[in-house]
């Protein structure tokens, strides 16, 4: 297939741009804007406050709703730390693998979408194909947060969206939910011989950290009799937990990283209430016995939805005829999807790759999958006319 052979090219191109997203992607969105704008599409791109992020933003097609998303995040993982075979950011092909950070994790898709722009173009669309690249998906999903206020603004209103996350080319209808915290203690310092005249940090941060570890069997309890997730439960995870300057202080700081993957929002509801018991009718009363300034303040990083599994989902329904599946899957990792479906738009999440790859050193996609992808994007421009 033709288009097999640009995709590796515009793929070789978009792994070289280091987008991880602690840094700018503005490099990488200047060139897909050139890529989509060289077919006649009609591109805008939209700063982040900081002016060094950006989304991207690019129809073919009629103008007015109804259109088809393409969709796929721009930032990737760090590499630090992690023992790769050669230059994570220089493209490498062996054994019929493509390799390189973001390889699956998903410039592979990106990259197929925008090799299939040209095709879309020299069509008679009846309905938009809109080219949606988001910035900061791995932190947070903040890009498509962003997104979709302009897309509210703009009074733009797509029919279906497709999330190009690597599922090994799998139709997803389904995912939980991602919620980040950072939650922050203040104490009061002392010597390590009076504890009774400080305030721990770390020891109220430890007792904090217990009872997420009672909310976790809690939630198992909770799991919905139908649940498809697995593990079928909403799971908390806490990532890391940090405070303290020596052996002899007590610490005055302390912060838990936790996380959530609700099943369901009742779910996330009934660990935040459970949460804000605990602090404000047990730790912050002791704290303040012995500091009236001591507190505890959680830090939101992300709250992004999950992707709800619908009766009617015609993107779904969609995805299947194109490939031949005979069945939908659910996953337990987030995706921007849940913030597409809020706009009112019906979701999929499939794409090439597998995310047993994404985030690991010597991250790849295969040269099969990519040609399903492709292949797959080829009869979803002959539904578009």
């Amino acid at each position: 297939m033709g288009d097999l052979a640009t995709t590796k090219a515009i793929l070789g191109d978009l792994i070289a741009h280091p987008t991880v997203s602690s840094d700018s992607n503005l490099a990488m969105i200047d060139d897909l804007a050139g890529r989509l704008e060289s077919a006649g599409a009609r591109v805008e791109t939209f700063r982040d406050a900081s002016g060094q992020k950006a989304n991207l933003l690019a129809t073919l097609g009629p103008e007015g709703d109804g259109g088809f998303v393409l969709s796929g995040h721009s930032d990737v993982v760090p590499v630090a730390d992690q023992d790769w075979t050669g230059d994570p950011f220089t493209m490498t092909e062996r054994e019929g693998r493509l390799y390189g950070r973001g390889a699956c994790d998903m410039k592979g898709f990106i990259a197929a979408a925008v090799a299939m722009a040209p095709h879309f173009a020299a069509l008679d669309l009846a309905r938009p194909v809109h080219f949606v690249f988001t910035y900061d998906e791995e932190t947070g999903c903040f890009g498509a947060r962003d997104l979709a206020g302009t897309l509210r603004d703009k009074g733009l209103k797509p029919r279906m969206a497709l999330i190009g996350e690597p599922t090994s080319m799998r139709i997803i209808e389904g995912h939980k939910g991602c919620y980040e915290y950072s939650t922050h203690f203040t104490g009061l310092e002392g010597h390590g011989s009076g504890p009774e005249r400080g305030v721990n940090a770390v020891e109220y941060a430890v007792r904090y950290v217990a009872r997420l570890l009672e909310l976790k069997v809690d939630l198992r309890a909770r799991a919905p009799d139908q649940s498809r997730f697995e593990p079928p439960w909403t799971t908390i995870n806490t990532g890391a937990l940090v405070g303290g300057v020596a052996h002899n202080v007590i610490p005055g700081k302390a912060r838990v990283d936790w996380e959530m993957r609700p099943v369901q929002v009742s779910d996330a509801d009934f660990v935040k209430d459970a949460l804000h018991r605990h602090v404000t009718g047990t730790l912050l009363p002791a704290m303040r016995a012995v500091s009236p300034d001591a507190d505890i303040v959680t830090e939101v990083i992300g709250e992004v939805d999950g992707l709800e599994v619908m009766d009617l989902n015609a993107a779904r329904d969609l995805l299947m005829e194109l490939t031949g599946a005979n069945g939908a899957d659910v996953v337990p990792f987030g995706t921007e999807a849940g913030i597409f479906q809020g706009l009112g738009m019906d979701v999929v999440v499939c794409g090439p790759g597998s995310i047993e790859q994404a985030h690991k050193p010597d991250e790849y996609v295969s040269l099969d999958q990519l040609a399903q992808c492709l292949d797959m994007l080829h009869r979803l421009s002959a539904r578009l006319v």
